[in-house]
């Protein structure tokens, strides 16, 4: 095996950070999920351990920035100093309005409100993640379009944004949704290989 680098260890990152999913998601022991995510720490640890090497920064500085961001973004929660609100927002929406206020007072140069979602995410998740933001900022949404048959990938493309769009609009994550729908396809084709398949429930 090579030396390790930051980029060499991506993949290992992402694969561990799905793990952890699937055992959550998949009700497995609490002992299994505690495992996975010890595996996602070593993660962590190993990206810390490879910049202390080149002095950019330790373990210790990433724990103590995450102390000082979590207190930073969420005053409805924490005082300057860190110690607990006597009380706190009624609802949901009010704690994500203070945490989106404070997201923009850090980049007031930040104008998009897409800027930040990872490229590298997959596509479902990015487009639910970009039509969570584009609603939180007042953006307006794709338009719903009829469904197939499809003549180009682009017309596709637009469907599952549509699709993604119902789904963000009645609360539902569309990528989660897939991944168990394909698990259930996986479990039943392993049974019964020559199907057919009923429609997930």
């Amino acid at each position: 095996m090579g030396a390790l680098t930051h980029a060499s260890l991506v993949e290992y990152l992402l694969e561990e950070a799905y793990e952890v999913a699937e055992t959550i998601e998949e009700g497995h022991p609490d002992s299994e999920l505690l495992g996975e995510l010890g595996d996602v720490l070593l993660q962590v640890v190993l990206h810390a351990r490879l910049a202390e090497e080149r002095g950019a920064f330790t373990f210790d500085d990433v724990a103590r920035g995450l102390g000082a961001k979590m207190v930073r973004r969420n005053p409805h929660v924490f005082r300057p100093d860190g110690t607990l609100q006597d009380s706190f927002p009624a609802t949901i929406d009010q704690i994500v309005q203070k945490w989106d206020a404070v997201k923009r007072a850090e980049k007031p140069g930040r104008k998009n409100p897409f800027e930040g979602i990872p490229q590298a995410l997959p596509a479902l998740a990015r487009a639910q993640k970009s039509l969570d933001r584009a609603a939180r900022a007042g953006v307006a949404g794709p338009t719903a379009i009829e469904a197939g048959p499809f003549a180009t990938e682009e017309e596709l493309g637009n469907q599952l944004l549509a699709v993604v769009r119902s789904a963000h609009a009645g609360g539902f994550d569309a990528e989660r949704a897939l991944r168990r729908a394909v698990r259930q396809y996986q479990q039943q084709a392993s049974r019964n290989p020559e199907g057919p398949y009923p429609a997930p429930s």
